[in-house]
């Protein structure tokens, strides 16, 4: 039985390696081709040093103290020539995958759904001739490849291994992405792209989650939510707000509902800003947070939206006087252009 290990880099590229009991993750890494950085390879230079992010492993006491010392190693970090994983890990390599001598991963898939949800939305799916092939962290994204060579971000709206990756495509009038979807491509035709990116990924659930989703950014967040229905995490309550300007914007909800019935600890709450809206809730996310489930900080925070609404939870936050256990955001535009994201 070999684990599964996550090496996310600086720049934001994430290769997954696989790791057999009793090897270390530097002799993995190199085995797969992947060059972390390393002198000594003894636990005595600490040029390997990286942050175990989640996971169990063991570090032995075989390195010195120079190299790692016990204050770190109590903050989670690691020194990739001594770590034997016990179990799947995600490791944050300090260094950029290019130093590393890795070329983002490339990939092509058939088209296999194309629907328009809405007068805002698209949902595009790719088949892979084998998805195992395609290992990311739930809440990442890839590069979609447009024909004139240019590409678009957009994060996976399912879950690693899926037979089809699919994804959320916000309808931009002029948006390049979006005439490519709307006026050229066909099923059963190819689209490449590269990947995985990103430090926005579920990490693993210690306390109540809060999800906070803006309309595409929709996205991610169910990747998050179908990672956690296969696997049962359903111990800590998960709370999901998913807002939207106008009712043409919310789609997916039968999706939602479909994941609710899986999570039983999964609170579902739908907002539409528009106040002419027919929708129950209306208002922005943060009108529909209560401090039940705000629990006093102890929760963890995903958020995805546009940055208006990353800004403006970021306030709510503030003028409640309250700092979550851990906040992880990603904001994007309607272009599409490259994401800010913070872990």
């Amino acid at each position: 039985m070999s684990y599964r290990v996550a090496l996310n880099f600086e720049d934001g590229v994430t290769r997954v390696i696989q790791v057999n009991p009793m090897e270390t993750v530097m002799d993995a890494a190199y085995r797969q081709k992947v060059n972390l950085p390393v002198d000594c390879s003894d636990g005595v230079c600490g040029t390997c040093k990286c942050r175990c992010e989640q996971g169990a492993f063991d570090l032995g006491d075989d390195y010195l103290e120079e190299a790692l010392s016990d204050g770190e190693a109590q903050e989670g970090y690691v020194l990739s020539c001594q770590m034997v994983p016990e179990g799947d890990c995600v490791v944050s390599v300090p260094v950029p995958s290019s130093s590393c001598k890795l070329t983002p991963a490339e990939f092509q898939g058939e088209m296999t759904t194309l629907d328009r949800l809405s007068d805002t939305t698209i949902r595009l799916g790719l088949t892979l001739p084998n998805p195992a092939a395609l290992d990311f962290l739930p809440g990442q994204y890839v590069n979609l490849a447009l024909p004139n060579g240019q590409s678009r971000s957009y994060s996976f709206s399912s879950a690693p291994g899926a037979v089809e990756a699919t994804f959320l495509i916000r309808n931009v009038p002029g948006g390049a992405m979006s005439r490519h979807l709307t006026d050229t491509v066909e099923l059963g035709q190819t689209m490449r792209f590269t990947g995985p990116y990103g430090s926005f990924f579920l990490r693993e659930i210690k306390r109540p989650l809060l999800l906070l989703a803006g309309g595409t950014g929709l996205a991610p967040i169910l990747s998050m939510l179908e990672v956690m229905a296969e696997k049962g995490q359903t111990t800590q309550p998960v709370h999901l707000v998913y807002g939207v300007t106008t009712d043409a914007d919310l789609v997916e909800v039968d999706r939602i509902d479909a994941l609710a019935a899986r999570l039983p600890n999964l609170s579902v709450a739908c907002c539409v800003a528009d106040q002419d809206s027919a929708h129950p809730l209306k208002g922005y996310v943060t009108h529909h947070l209560t401090d039940e489930q705000l629990n006093d900080g102890e929760i963890d925070v995903y958020l995805c939206g546009p940055p208006p609404m990353v800004e403006a939870v970021r306030v709510f936050f503030q003028d409640k006087g309250l700092t979550p256990a851990s906040f992880h955001y990603e904001k994007f535009t309607p272009s599409e252009a490259p994401k800010e994201v913070a872990a």
